[in-house]
């Protein structure tokens, strides 16, 4: 999977985020992600809503047969929206690190095609997607180089015309050593090739959880102020032009 002389930093770095994973799974209560949970709900509605919103803004909403990929899709991250904005399933592509993680994915939408990769070398040729999706995926991987080389990747995939979707987290975690932030400034340097709308969204996660079950419109109110987000939502064009007919 990895060439060169980076090929055992980048095992070693593939390695710590399974194992991550894997505390993660066993460590935080499945019901905090539930979708029945109040929290979950008003964090994806708010996110799933801003996106819609750019990307109709950037002609890139997607269509049914708009080839669309996620990369890092977790337990389904954005491929269930996808399918409700009305992309037929057979147009929706996956990669995931996590074997696991991909082959329920496929049991539960078995006419997407995915594949298990950590996304530097993906199976597809040059822009063979118009809608790409990075979802908490970046501010999991701490090595430097491999942020760059996923980064490259995605924009190697992606047609001229099509958008990425980028949602993560701003703020530092000072709990949780196995992630760290993606700041504004950082997007173009990580994406010189496109260009776009990036967005504060996202009321921070302990308030979330404690105003939402109690009040929706308190939660939103809270939202409102740009100091209480703790992510950023992006789309990104990739520009048609010389090298990109």
């Amino acid at each position: 999977m990895f060439a060169g002389s980076h090929q055992a930093p980048l095992r070693r770095e593939r390695a710590r985020i399974l194992k991550e994973n894997r505390r993660r799974e066993a460590e935080i209560d499945a019901a905090t992600y539930a979708a029945w949970n109040p929290a979950e709900q008003f964090i994806v509605h708010g996110r799933r809503r801003l996106a819609a919103a750019l990307l109709r803004e950037a002609w890139a909403f997607p269509q049914t047969a708009t080839r669309c990929l996620e990369v890092g899709f977790g337990n389904s991250g954005w491929l269930t929206d996808l399918l409700g904005w009305g992309v037929a399933e057979e147009n929706l592509f996956g990669a995931e690190i996590d074997l696991r993680r991909a082959v329920a994915v496929k049991r539960r939408l078995p006419a997407t095609q995915l594949t298990v990769s950590d996304g530097v070398r993906l199976p597809w040729p040059d822009g063979r997607f118009g809608l790409v999706v990075s979802s908490t995926v970046f501010s999991s991987i701490l090595d430097e180089d491999l942020r760059y080389r996923l980064a490259a990747e995605l924009q190697r995939v992606l047609a001229p015309g099509g958008a990425l979707l980028f949602y993560d987290f701003k703020v530092p975690n000072p709990r949780n050593r196995n992630v760290r932030r993606i700041t504004r400034h950082e997007l173009p340097g990580l994406f010189p090739q496109l260009r776009g709308r990036v967005r504060s969204i996202t009321l921070a996660p302990p308030l979330v959880r404690l105003v939402a079950p109690r009040s929706w419109w308190l939660a939103e109110m809270l939202e409102t102020l740009p100091f209480l987000r703790t992510h950023l939502l992006g789309i990104l064009v990739k520009p048609a032009g010389p090298g990109n007919p």
